[in-house]
């Protein structure tokens, strides 16, 4: 009986609810409410703008000014009985239902694009019983009130395709700086390839996996009927690439890093922000120069694709950023993004350690083969000596010592000294951790090393000096960090024997006329190769890779690492005579010892009575 009484109830309800979605007006959905996000414009340490950033909200276009690849491109990946289907696809959701099962997991969407138009014009992301009500209505609603190529066309002006591009228009202009009327076959299975999950393929992050999933979308297209077999197979056969960045390639890393930290600071009503960040513009170019100088005569033969810089001041504030060899053929940012092992770079935080449980670098150390936990480390000449200093150890890179010396010191304070100079990472437990084992990203393992450069204060990477909205506010400002981490004799004491590795240790290729400290490293199998040194303001961080892992051919980090970290800062800095870095000087005090300036505050004192003396005698006599 009591179907009787809710069911005339609940008809009420769905009539009036009807009722009102359908005094919805259709212009709403081309009306932009899509969230948007602050514009960005960066300056550089000089006041220069060299880049702008913001979400693209291209214009509203006409399903006859799209390229007829795009719908189709969409259809067949997204819904392919959309021309079919009411707006609701029962055929469809049980599909995916039955896929889901049999992969043990969610990897197939039962949303038409009906529905995903209703979810991308009118409601919230919230995942909700009433929100999939609301959904079902709406989707309803679009399907009484529009045909079928008006839903298409406000679907694919509203869908995003990452990159902060919205809608047909934004993204065509984004990825391949064209209309979205002169789209490719290649080009809208690409685009239509995004839909699904934008920031996994966006061809930005990994333009070859966006190509891969572009071709199962051109699979789908042929399954479907709406391309052919030989227009697929051209399409494959020349993939569609990106436009040249708008971004100048020499900053485009740089310029994202900061980017995406400036959001952070963004407030509600701001919708323009300045940024003054600490990018030096030559010393950008320098930091380009010298990495394509050294990798294009070497790497081939080194078997070797990639390479990152960091160049900062002792206290941190990032002057260039190089995060890959080409900007336009790659935005990942392997100088901030990637996490790679350091190999023997990792051995500052040993020798750190060390240094503060009471073993100095004059000590002996032995080099002879040793097992920790079943474990042997090798050294990389395969030379075993027995016995050598702390300091020979190090700059020689000696593992069997520098493995003897983190169990010494104990494990736990090396991960300890390593999280105290900035390191995020997780770092492993591991007889090998000595050696190097746990991943780092370039930019921390530069900011440690300028821990040392910085009298022993701690480092944190600094792209951003001010943000201030449109109308002026600062919202924020940068501020020093005076936190001390390091005893100053610590630091003299490490500093020297970085200098020593460098200038007749493994990181000789990298030696200067000026003073420079610095460390090699090179992880196994020559995977990942190193250098990290400073000079007298300024620190750097040079990585060597593959993006895949690909063992290189004996690349070692005083091979490729040292000549980029040497031909920058001779094109960065010049080629000054030898200065050596003055010693730093204790928190809180002045230069000199308060015993030598009371002597000196003495002297002058008795100087200035002896000569006012002397003074009176020849005016009043004796």
């Amino acid at each position: 009986m009591r179907w009787l009484i809710t069911g005339p109830i609940g008809l009420v309800l769905l009539v009036i609810a009807l009722g009102w979605y359908v005094s919805l007006d259709v212009d709403d959905l081309k009306r932009r409410n899509t969230p948007g996000a602050p514009s960005i414009t960066l300056l550089d340490h000089e006041g220069e703008a060299f880049a702008s950033f913001g979400q693209r909200f291209g214009d509203y276009v006409d399903l006859e000014q799209i390229s007829d690849w795009l719908p189709k491109a969409a259809v067949a990946v997204e819904d392919r009985r959309f021309w079919q289907h009411p707006g609701i696809d029962p055929l469809g959701i049980g599909r995916a239902l039955i896929r889901n099962i049999q992969a043990g997991r969610v990897v197939e969407g039962g949303s038409t694009i009906s529905q995903q138009l209703a979810k991308l014009a009118f409601l919230t992301p919230e995942r909700s019983l009433s929100r999939k009500i609301k959904e079902a209505l709406y989707t309803v609603w679009l399907e009484a009130r529009l045909d079928k190529e008006e839903i298409l066309e406000a679907y694919l002006n509203r869908v995003y395709f990452g990159g902060g591009a919205y809608g047909v228009d934004a993204a065509a202009e984004r990825y391949f700086d064209k209309t979205a009327a002169d789209l490719s076959l290649a080009e809208s299975a690409m685009l239509a390839g995004l839909i699904r999950a934008p920031s996994r393929y966006a061809p930005t992050r990994d333009l070859a996996l966006a190509q891969r999933r572009a071709g199962v979308v051109l699979d789908s297209m042929v399954d479907a009927g709406l391309a052919s077999p030989a227009e697929a197979a051209a399409a494959k056969a020349a993939p569609a690439t990106l436009a040249a960045p708008k971004i100048r390639a020499d900053t485009g890393y740089f310029a994202d890093w900061v980017a995406a930290e400036t959001r952070l600071y963004a407030t509600e009503d701001a919708r323009l922000l300045v940024v003054e960040t600490t990018l030096d513009r030559d010393v950008q170019r320098a930091a380009e120069a010298a990495v394509q100088t050294v990798m294009d005569a070497r790497a081939a033969a080194a078997g070797v694709d990639q390479a990152a810089l960091v160049a900062m001041t002792p206290d941190g504030k990032v002057r260039a950023m190089l995060g890959g060899r080409s900007y336009a053929a790659s935005q990942f940012n392997r100088a901030a993004q990637a996490e790679r092992q350091p190999g023997s770079a990792f051995k500052l935080f040993v020798y750190l350690a060390a240094l503060e449980a009471g073993i100095d670098p004059s000590d002996t150390v032995s080099g002879r083969p040793v097992e920790v936990d079943g474990w042997q480390p090798r050294n990389f000449d395969d030379v075993y000596p027995e016995r050598l200093t702390v300091a020979d150890s190090f700059a020689r890179s000696v593992n069997t010592a520098a493995v003897r010396l983190s169990e010494r010191a104990g494990r736990d304070n090396v991960i300890r000294m390593a999280e105290r100079l900035g390191i995020t990472t997780e770092l492993r437990s591991h007889p090998s951790l000595a050696l190097g084992t746990s991943e780092v990203s370039p930019i921390d393992l530069t900011a440690a090393y300028a821990t040392l450069a910085n009298g022993g204060r701690l480092v944190w990477p600094q792209g951003i000096r001010e943000v201030r909205a449109g109308s002026g506010e600062v919202l924020y400002r940068a501020e020093p960090i005076d936190e001390v981490v390091l005893e100053p004799s610590t630091v003299r004491a490490m500093t020297a024997m970085l200098e020593i590795a460098l200038s007749r240790g493994t990181g000789r290729q990298a030696d200067l006329r000026r003073f420079a400290a610095g460390k090699t490293g090179t992880s196994a199998d020559h995977r990942d190769a190193w250098f990290v040194g400073f000079i007298e303001g300024a620190v750097v961080g040079v990585w060597v890779g593959n993006d895949d892992g690909r063992p290189m051919d004996r690349v070692t980090g005083g091979g490729l690492p040292a000549l980029i970290f040497k031909e920058f800062v001779l094109r960065a800095y010049g080629d000054e005579t030898f200065r050596p870095l003055p010693p730093p000087r204790k928190p809180g005090r002045g230069p000199y010892p308060v015993e030598v300036v009371g002597e000196v505050i003495g002297d002058l004192i008795d100087g200035a009575i002896d000569g006012l003396s002397r003074g009176l005698k020849r005016v009043f006599g004796n």
